[in-house]
């Protein structure tokens, strides 16, 4: 915990320790995760080195060859073959709202974000993992992709990553959808507006989001006469689309924001950015802002993949578990951020970012781990 440092004749001095930093990690993977060890070593040990991977950027191999006091290679491997997929999926929004939580309030209306992201894989699919990867667009020299959808809130100051779930060939949109609205319900939580990616773009989505009243905004898709039709124009206005394929159909609201680009991207003139609408009465350059800050889950992948360990390895429940602690540890900045700086004022509430930053906020964990698991000062030699 902080720190109250006083020294006679001086006014008290508020610190944030490495220690607090830590503790906040470690204590949401050990109340929640359970690795069954025999022997002197413990879970905490396991769940320390797996932190370092990931603020050192290391891996499995390399951790053990850097520090002292941590398992062999293949004890860890060992240990980390013992994590159960159902758990890590039953608790994982118990992981990552195990601090912040307590920032959160009960009742209230929240904007939330469902996005996916992806990580490469270069290997060979097997019986083990083939559920689990999947193929997509290539990036990174690869078109297989161990994926993970997310739940996000993108209201200022409270931009939290709720829950992560690893993406299965056999799943729909609609089955992780409906996972994360009954976690909101659980949580007591409601919903003002739910952005989703154009991935959700389906008659499915749509009806499933409709029959369960839950207001949402997805940018349409530019496909068809009619729809290409629709987004020509320099007012804003709303229209409305019947969406239908074979099977089904079902009628939209499409509201369109017309922005000019005054040279943006080279390009001049005006653009249409039409959106799908439902449970909202917001202006057209409303609906626009209000989905330009689902953009904010970008920034979170972003930072997530800054603290994420190095790995080869095929089996997508430690893939899962890596990506919960690099999740975990940008929810965990964003949880002290608001905690220790947030200016004292009237008003709207205001966080000085620049007191501590992520990176400041890695360094403290790095310098921790550093001394508690000892860095090797000496490398044996072969001749």
């Amino acid at each position: 915990m902080s720190l109250l440092s006083y020294k006679p004749g001086n006014n008290p001095k508020l610190e944030l320790k490495a220690k607090e930093c830590i503790d906040a990690v470690l204590r949401s993977l050990t109340d929640h995760v359970t690795i069954k060890i025999n022997g002197s070593l413990t879970s905490e040990d396991v769940f320390r080195t797996v932190v370092s991977m990931s603020v050192n950027r290391n891996s499995v191999h390399s951790v053990a060859t850097q520090y002292q006091n941590v398992a062999c290679e293949t004890s860890l491997r060992c240990h980390l073959k013992k994590l159960n997929m159902e758990e890590l999926i039953k608790s994982n929004e118990k992981i990552l709202l195990q601090e912040l939580i307590k920032t959160l309030k009960t009742g209230k209306s929240y904007k939330f974000a469902v996005d996916y992201t992806n990580d490469p894989y270069y290997g060979k699919k097997d019986p083990s993992n083939e559920k689990y990867v999947i193929c997509g667009q290539a990036k990174k020299s690869t078109n297989s992709f161990y994926s993970y959808v997310s739940l996000y809130i993108i209201n200022k100051n409270e931009r939290f990553t709720i829950s992560v779930l690893p993406v299965e060939k056999d799943k729909t949109k609609v089955e992780y959808l409906s996972h994360f609205i009954s976690l909101i319900k659980k949580l007591n939580f409601n919903i003002k507006i739910l952005c989703l990616d154009r991935e959700f773009y389906s008659i499915d989505v749509f009806k499933f989001l409709q029959s369960n009243q839950v207001p949402h905004i997805v940018p349409v898709v530019k496909k068809g006469k009619r729809m290409k039709q629709i987004l020509k124009g320099n007012k804003a206005r709303s229209e409305q689309y019947v969406m239908k394929n074979s099977k089904k159909k079902i009628l939209l609201d499409i509201i369109i924001d017309v922005k000019y680009l005054k040279g943006k991207r080279d390009k001049k003139g005006c653009e249409n950015l039409g959106f799908v609408v439902f449970g909202i009465k917001w202006s057209p350059r409303k609906v626009s802002t209000v989905y330009r800050r689902r953009f904010a889950i970008e920034s979170s992948y972003r930072m997530r993949n800054v603290v994420k360990p190095k790995t080869s390895s095929k089996n997508a429940i430690i893939r899962y578990f890596y990506a919960l602690i690099s999740f975990l540890l940008k929810n965990i900045w964003l949880y002290l951020q608001k905690k220790h700086f947030t200016i004292v004022k009237r008003g709207p509430q205001v966080i000085d970012e620049d007191k501590f930053r992520f990176e400041m906020f890695i360094l403290l964990i790095e310098e921790w781990l550093r001394r508690k698991l000892k860095v090797r000062l000496v490398v044996e030699c072969l001749r």
